[in-house]
């Protein structure tokens, strides 16, 4: 499994495509399917300097087959043939030609050409697109287009620049915010829970379902008054003074006193950033904490203030010492109780995990399609001594708190839904951060099982943070706002509906991006046939069930179609393995039964088997666990017999000599 083709590569090519990306103001990003180079500077424009952050259009380096057959010395020229000083000049004459125009629009009608030079700012997009947007947003403002009208109401509806002002009951309060910024291991967390502890209200704003989980129980062990409140769950305490729950879970209308928003850097996710926008905007507590990586400050100071408040930024540095190790691990045979191995997906999990066991090593398996019970059951057995080395993917990077004294890369690469290329720095600080727990070791030690992986993750743990975009934040739409937009617009259609606010966001605002909405405008298309509300349209589609998994799809669909006969929907369905082995049925089953139990909580009429579902996610979590605990079981046992058949088998010789 390690990339023998690599190994012999020098450290200065190893560093040199991270060297050159710095050099040249630039970073490898994943776009439609295909690696490209984003690149930010400044060009001037008469007297104005107007700062660019996108993709050129010559920019593309290649779709997932052909950058897997290149090695580093092939992918730094091509990024050198793509990205140099003669494609920054063409770059910045098209930027420049798109901008004069812009000027001398905004010149002729006296208007300000601000907001549409901001669309020159969006780092996953291309040039020509985003002067296309920056066009479109100063022709928008001098009201010339031939649907000026309905563009303005529209626009009026889904008027993001007031997206803050929507979140009334936190706009009428006096907030102050906490932003305590530093690496993994820094005790970010303590500080904020501490206070959050001892407030009269107060809510807990998780990223996952685990870590809502584990702050719960914190806040109970304490005596606090607590209500657990996820997409899938609910704990409610009848005399709940405080909440811990998933952000997107966030209650803006609940005046509290203390708010903890946890792994603020999110804010940059495209995917998931919108819930951690609305919960600077929207929640209402007198002091709100935000906690996360160095490189959210500047995106911080910008959104909070464009919300209102004041700001209080606190830098941590890590409490134990990261280092890495001088050499990589090299074989599996190095390893040491306590090791954990990286792996970025779930049939490599579990690969390396039989590998490892064939060392004699007692394995916890982690990874992302495991229900956080499972993870943190996995994550317990490896507590409490039961097993002796983890190997899990990037989930361990966030919520899992394990005494691991060394973290061990079996890969520096990772397929990110669209291309596999190599896994962002900050991702794999976040991962190595794990090592060296405070008061459990001294010192965490990173390495690379192979010397090219070794050598990548060096460079990666070295390399100096970009700083989140101060502006683009993205938003995605709640009921009301597609509401407006079809009053305004007279469409009922919920895929046009979403279509339309990402436009009218990208014409006429530079401060927020949309959102990915990808998914959900997949799952709106078919909702949309279907003799259903708005509303209801709205909700099914925000289901969390992924398209690319037929069963949970089928499952959603079947459900849908019950909804709008007003037919109430079965949770058990008679539904084969499909090809699956038993523990990917199980997995997947998990996931049906949570998605039930989120319908559950949001349409209880239709899907009224809610505490089953929670039953059967429970019940097949702890068979999920049993799964994974019972391969170290059985191997433990295969060793055992295997020993006593050479032992018995001596002593047989043994005695035949004696004789």
């Amino acid at each position: 499994m390690n990339d023998s083709s690599q190994n012999d590569i020098a450290p200065t090519e190893a560093t040199a495509l991270s060297d050159y990306l710095e050099a040249q103001q630039a970073t490898l990003v994943t776009s439609d399917g295909s690696y490209a180079v984003s690149v930010h500077g400044e060009i001037l424009v008469g007297k104005r300097v107007v700062p660019y952050h996108l993709i050129p259009d010559d920019g593309f380096l290649g779709k997932v087959s052909k950058w897997r057959k290149l090695d580093i010395v092939e992918r730094l020229a091509l990024l050198q043939s793509r990205w140099n000083a003669e494609a920054r000049a063409r770059l910045e004459a098209q930027l420049g030609k798109c901008a004069d125009q812009v000027v001398a629009i905004a010149h002729e009608y006296e208007l300000d050409p601000s907001s549409a030079l901001h669309a020159l700012q969006a780092k996953y997009e291309l040039a020509r697109l985003r002067c296309i947007v920056a066009l479109d947003r100063i022709e928008a403002a001098k009201g010339n287009r031939a649907a000026t009208r309905q563009a303005e109401k529209t626009r009026d509806a889904v008027n993001l620049s007031l997206y803050p002002e929507s979140f009334t009951t936190a706009q009428g309060m006096k907030r102050h915010f906490i932003a305590i910024l530093g690496p993994t291991n820094s005790g970010k967390t303590h500080a904020a829970m501490e206070h959050l502890t001892r407030a009269r209200s107060g809510v807990y704003l998780a990223p996952l379902r685990l870590l809502a989980l584990e702050n719960y129980n914190r806040l109970l062990d304490v005596g606090v008054a607590v209500s657990l409140v996820t997409g899938e769950q609910r704990k409610l305490h009848p005399e709940a003074t405080h909440v811990a729950s998933t952000v997107e879970m966030l209650n803006p209308n609940r005046v509290i006193e203390v708010a903890v928003i946890d792994e603020i850097q999110l804010l940059d996710d495209p995917d998931r950033g919108a819930a951690w926008t609305a919960a600077v905007c929207g929640v209402p507590a007198s002091t709100v904490y935000l906690l996360g990586a160095l490189e959210a400050e500047e995106a911080i100071r910008s959104l909070v203030k464009r919300v209102g408040g004041t700001l209080e930024v606190r830098k941590m540095e890590r409490k134990s010492p990261l280092e890495m190790e001088k050499q990589p691990l090299g074989s599996l045979r190095n390893l040491k109780p306590g090791d954990v191995l990286i792996a970025f997906s779930r049939r490599e999990v579990l690969n390396w995990r039989d590998q490892v066991m064939e060392q004699g090593f007692a394995v916890s398996a982690i990874y992302g399609n495991l229900s956080p019970e499972v993870r943190q059951a996995q994550a317990e057995r490896f507590i409490e001594g039961e097993t002796q080395i983890v190997v899990g993917t990037d989930a361990i990077g966030m919520g899992l708190n394990t005494p691991a004294r060394r973290v061990i890369f079996t890969t520096s690469n990772k397929f990110d839904g669209y291309a596999e290329g190599v896994i962002a720095a900050p991702l794999a600080k976040q991962i190595a951060g794990r090592a060296g727990r405070y008061g459990e070791h001294a010192a965490g030690y990173v390495a690379g099982l192979d010397a090219h992986t070794h050598k990548t993750i060096t460079a990666l743990l070295r390399a100096k943070p970009e700083p989140l975009p101060d502006t683009g934040f993205f938003v995605a739409p709640n009921l009301d706002y597609l509401e407006l937009i079809a009053k305004a617009t007279g469409q009922t259609k919920l895929q046009p509906l979403l279509e339309l606010f990402a436009k009218h966001i990208n014409v006429h605002d530079e401060f927020f991006l949309p959102a990915n909405l990808t998914e959900q405008t997949e799952k709106a298309r078919w909702l949309d046939t279907l003799n259903l509300s708005l509303a209801d349209r709205f909700t099914l589609s925000l289901c969390p069930v992924s398209t690319k998994i037929p069963m949970l799809e089928r499952a959603l669909q079947d459900w849908a179609r019950h909804r709008a006969e007003k037919r109430r929907a079965p949770l058990l369905r008679m539904e084969g393995m499909g090809g699956r082995n038993e523990l990917q049925f199980m997995e997947d089953s998990c996931k049906l039964y949570a998605a039930y139990a989120w319908l559950g909580y949001r349409m209880p009429e239709t899907f009224p088997d809610e505490d089953m579902a929670q039953m059967l996610m429970q019940s097949t979590s702890e068979k999920i666990d049993r799964m994974l605990a019972m391969r170290n079981t059985r191997q433990r046992q295969d060793k055992e017999k295997r020993q006593g058949r050479r032992d018995g088998g001596g002593a047989a010789k043994f005695k035949g000599r004696r004789r």
